[in-house]
């Protein structure tokens, strides 16, 4: 099995200053400082199979963007062990950088004040993308991308959106086998974010690009990405299958009820009440909303008892979102 991204045991630690209080203090650290070391990656170690999505997640502080700086080249592991495309990232920069493409969120590779394709030409003559490989592959970017409008416009006009499709299409002017994405969709609408969406599914379709994103935007990661990777304080925590997660911690629905009738919270609630059910209840819109475990004979149970004694406008049943789920691991800790 070949593998697009192998990092064994991989550590990153900085030297951070502490100042000492007060002038006495003060005066102390003019001749000799406190330094303390912060690990941001902590041991960590997992493989990224060619042509894989994989979703890269945590929350601010746990590592992620120093990761995708050692994988892409940009830090120097204090120890352990990266090989990229074949390639450790930091001593093979050159060759390297030119299998991979990159996108920062906040961050730009494009000219501020030159055109979109002016920004592209230069990638190209960087990249040594001839001609007939820029226009075969370009066309098909630009296209699906819809940025073709955009072009001729300076970086600094556009809006997030339209610069943002700009920077994916920039990032792939060489047509990399790997694709780094790191908060690609940070304040975007969701119009833009379902276009690049759709974007790299095609392409991981089309040339088995492989793509390791990390967002805060959990819906990113239910559309594009069957494994996600969570970190926790610079380790990881969760390795595997989302669907999996869903399972072994979505372990609530919700029952949404509308009435065509008034309904007597109370009488409700007295009547549920051997089923384990919590409800909240918006009495001016007559809407109910049953949580309960994810077990489908209590479902059934609840729906029928309910059905039974009202007349329904309508039933809605939602799975615990990703978002709660996420949240729920790391306010109460993976087990």
């Amino acid at each position: 099995m070949t593998y697009a991204i192998e990092v064994e045991h991989l550590r990153k630690e900085f030297k951070a200053y502490s100042s000492r209080s007060g002038l006495k203090g003060a005066f102390r650290d003019l001749l000799n400082r406190n330094y303390r070391i912060v690990p941001a990656v902590n041991d960590i170690s997992f493989s990224v199979k060619k042509g894989e999505m994989v979703g890269y997640i945590g929350e601010n502080g746990a590592g992620k963007s120093t990761t995708i700086k050692m994988l892409t080249g940009i830090l120097t592991p204090t120890a352990g062990s990266v090989t990229v495309n074949g390639m450790n990232p930091h001593k093979e920069r050159e060759k390297f950088v030119n299998t991979i493409g990159v996108v920062f969120g906040q961050r730009s590779q494009l000219w501020w004040d030159i055109a979109v394709q002016e920004s592209f030409r230069l990638l190209k003559k960087v990249y040594k993308v001839s001609d007939e490989q820029y226009e075969e592959h370009m066309q098909h970017v630009i296209d699906t991308l819809e940025i073709g409008p955009l072009l001729d416009k300076p970086v600094r006009k556009l809006s997030l959106g339209q610069r943002m499709r700009c920077e994916l299409g920039a990032a792939l002017i060489h047509n990399p086998p790997l694709l780094f994405l790191d908060e690609p969709t940070i304040g975007l609408d969701v119009l833009v974010k379902l276009k690049i969406r759709q974007f790299l599914k095609e392409i991981n379709e089309k040339f088995n690009t492989t793509i390791l994103l990390t967002t805060h935007d959990l819906s990113d990661i239910e559309a594009l990405c069957d494994r996600v990777v969570m970190l926790d304080e610079g380790s990881i925590i969760y390795d595997g299958a989302l669907s999996h997660l869903k399972q072994s911690w979505g372990d609530k629905k919700e029952i949404e009820f509308q009435f065509l009738e008034t309904v007597d919270a109370e009488e409700l609630t007295h009547l549920t009440k051997e089923l384990e059910v919590n409800w909240l209840i918006d009495r001016k819109m007559q809407k109910f909303v049953a949580t309960v475990e994810a077990d489908d004979q209590k479902i059934s149970s609840l729906i029928a008892v309910v059905v039974s004694h009202y007349k329904i406008k309508d039933i809605k049943i939602q799975e615990t979102s990703t978002e709660e789920i996420i949240r729920n691991i790391y306010e109460k800790g993976f087990v």
